[in-house]
């Protein structure tokens, strides 16, 4: 691609609607600091000085997609419980619409409590359930993303899965027959338990860990020959358009599936001062969507994700991308002289 064409590329995000369904949940920060051990247990005391509430798990897509001027839409369930009242204050305060968001007396809503003393983690807590979603919850769920593809422009739909139970094998088939009826492109980061659910999905963004897991396999697979192998028998398997495989330190592989042939490539990762990745296979899979919503090649969307994942793991904590940054360097390291 050439620099205007990369420029307009970027443009064209703001134009784009993009439906995220998924496990979202309230990363809740302590910070405070540290001086002495309790006489109760062997344990560091920390006094707090501090509280934070962030949008977290699939609601960290959103605001990478928000981030890139695309507008996010997101579709789950929640508790009817303060946490998820805080919730949807948090998505208030981003400007992004609760309308497509249920709350249920029977779930409680998803948080992660970090307890940070002396700028160091300390301990997590994770209150959660994670049994799936029921068949009526499944259904209003469902009735909910219909009415928004019916009543909106949908570009492009994300599974963001975090094995929290939003996201149901019923749930995948029905919306992935809606995608194909509306001809909408699905993009997925999948975890273990729904691995092997995501049939006729067009992106699908494993990393490794979760590729092991989802597979059963017993160790993680690293060289490109075997990863070769594998997404060949994961698209014969599921039908998969595109398999985007995050590797961390060593970049991205993408396999491609066409009518009648499969090509793969491997691209490094470009060298930098990593500082935390946490958060950032989320802004992978937010790039990834909005690229193949634009319908660029499978290499320009493995290229771009690979380089927005690298740049958010510069950052300490989970921060979305800066589009501005992104675009600088997309232009630098991608655009034909």
């Amino acid at each position: 691609m050439t620099k205007q064409e990369i420029i307009k590329s970027f443009k064209a995000f703001n134009k784009l609607n993009v439906l995220i369904i998924g496990d979202v949940m309230i990363d809740s920060y302590l910070w405070g600091n540290v001086s002495r051990i309790s006489p109760e247990a062997p344990v560091p005391i920390v006094v707090v000085n501090k509280r934070e509430n962030r949008l977290g798990g699939a609601a960290n897509v959103i605001l990478n997609i928000q981030s890139l001027g695309a507008n996010p839409i997101v579709c789950s369930i929640i508790g009817k419980d303060s946490k998820g009242k805080e919730f949807v204050d948090l998505l208030k305060k981003q400007n992004i619409s609760s309308e497509a968001i249920i709350q249920s007396d029977n779930r409680i809503t998803t948080t992660k409590y970090r307890v940070i003393g002396n700028n160091m983690q300390m301990i997590r807590i994770d209150e959660e359930i994670e049994h799936n979603i029921s068949e009526t919850e499944t259904k209003q769920l469902l009735k909910i993303i219909e009415t928004q593809i019916k009543t909106k422009t949908i570009d492009v739909i994300i599974f963001e899965d975090y094995d929290k139970g939003v996201i149901t094998p019923q749930l995948i088939a029905k919306i992935v027959a809606l995608a194909k009826k509306h001809n909408i492109p699905i993009a997925v980061d999948p975890k273990k338990k729904n691995f092997l659910h995501y049939k006729g999905v067009t992106l699908f963004k494993p990393n490794l860990k979760e590729l092991k897991e989802g597979l059963k396999l017993d160790h993680k697979p690293q060289k490109q020959k075997e990863l070769t192998e594998i997404s060949k028998n994961l698209h014969n398997d599921l039908d998969i358009k595109y398999i985007l495989t995050t590797l961390s330190e060593a970049g991205v592989f993408i396999s491609i599936k066409n009518q009648t042939t499969k090509s793969s490539y491997l691209f490094p990762a470009h060298i930098r001062k990593i500082s935390d990745v946490s958060g950032a296979g989320d802004t992978v899979i937010s790039v990834a969507a909005l690229c193949l919503a634009l319908k660029h090649s499978p290499e320009m969307i493995a290229q771009i994700s690979n380089i927005a994942g690298g740049l958010v793991c510069e950052e300490i904590g989970v921060v979305p991308v800066n589009k501005d940054k992104l675009l600088s360097e997309v232009i630098n390291l991608l655009s034909e002289k």
